[in-house]
């Protein structure tokens, strides 16, 4: 169990020392973040992009000649460049720089140059908040918009692996819903119904998932004594399945915003994972979510 992303962070500077292939690498605040992880040993970087605005970036952190530089002229080309460093082993995550999602994400799929599984690619975000006693994972708030569920028991799947490669013996995971009583007229607590009984589908990973639950009942040991509800791992979720993208989102930009939690965020799925953090992430969000993708890959 990791308590905080603070732990999350030491974990990964403790480690083997990974290597991070980031696209379109030309950003000030992408150079903060690879350069503070460095600093850590927590991951070294190949920069691909604008080889003159990425040395001069280095240069004002006084870092010249620090980092392997691949050229790259345009967006798409820095983001082929990238996966074909995943590709040939020479790094073991993505971090996705100054250019587009879908750019990023076209590199990855592409049936022929690209290194996707023949698995769901989804999102894991690592949430640290002071009243809860260890990370959550919250799934999938930034890839899928609606999955069906096979599409939900892969996202399980991701999530456990992620877990089980940081260290995670046993695994509770909550299927969140509205309420928790199952209504066929309500998709969502279906499926989270039909997740919690695939018990050998989830033996290997040694999780427990239960739903429908409403997020009350996923995290509060008091919410689930005062309304009598019992089942393994119940208010003490490591894992929160949301039904579909807008919820995901929105409990994540909650505990970001009103709770002020820490947060990590990698897409897995793929070959190796990827650091996808948004414009608005912060730097520590932004090196953090590399120490994840570190520890991951």
């Amino acid at each position: 169990m990791i308590k905080d992303i603070k732990q999350l962070m030491e974990m990964a500077a403790g480690a083997e020392t990974r290597t991070v292939a980031v696209a379109a690498a030309h950003d000030s605040d992408v150079i903060d973040a690879v350069v503070r992880a460095y600093k850590m040993d927590i991951a070294r970087s190949i920069l691909v992009g604008k080889s003159a605005e990425i040395e001069s970036l280095l240069a004002k952190e006084g870092m010249k000649g620090a980092f392997e530089i691949v050229e790259a002229e345009s967006d798409t080309e820095a983001a082929a460049k990238a996966v074909a460093l995943a590709r040939e082993g020479r790094a073991n995550c993505l971090m996705k720089g100054l250019l587009s999602t879908a750019d990023m994400m076209r590199a990855v799929i592409n049936r022929e140059t690209g290194i996707r599984t023949g698995r769901l690619i989804s999102h894991v975000m690592f949430y640290s908040v002071a009243n809860y006693p260890k990370v959550l994972l919250n799934t999938d708030g930034g890839m899928n918009v609606a999955p069906d569920l096979e599409q939900k028991a892969q996202i399980l799947e991701n999530a456990a692996r992620t877990l089980k490669k940081l260290g995670y013996d046993h695994i509770y995971a909550s299927c969140v819903c509205g309420a928790e009583a199952v209504n066929p007229k309500i998709q969502a607590t279906v499926d989270a119904d039909a997740l919690s009984k695939m018990t050998e589908r989830w033996a290997p990973y040694g999780m427990d998932v239960i739903g429908p639950v409403g997020l009350d009942l996923a995290i509060s040991p008091q919410a689930c004594r005062h309304k009598h509800f019992s089942a393994p791992g119940c208010g003490e979720a490591d894992i929160l399945l949301v039904p579909t993208y807008e919820v995901g989102n929105g409990i994540g930009k909650t505990l970001t915003y009103f709770a002020g939690a820490a947060s990590a965020g990698i897409i897995v799925g793929a070959a190796v994972p990827m650091v996808l953090t948004s414009r608005a992430d912060t730097s520590d969000t932004k090196l953090a979510s590399i120490a994840l993708g570190a520890l991951a890959g």
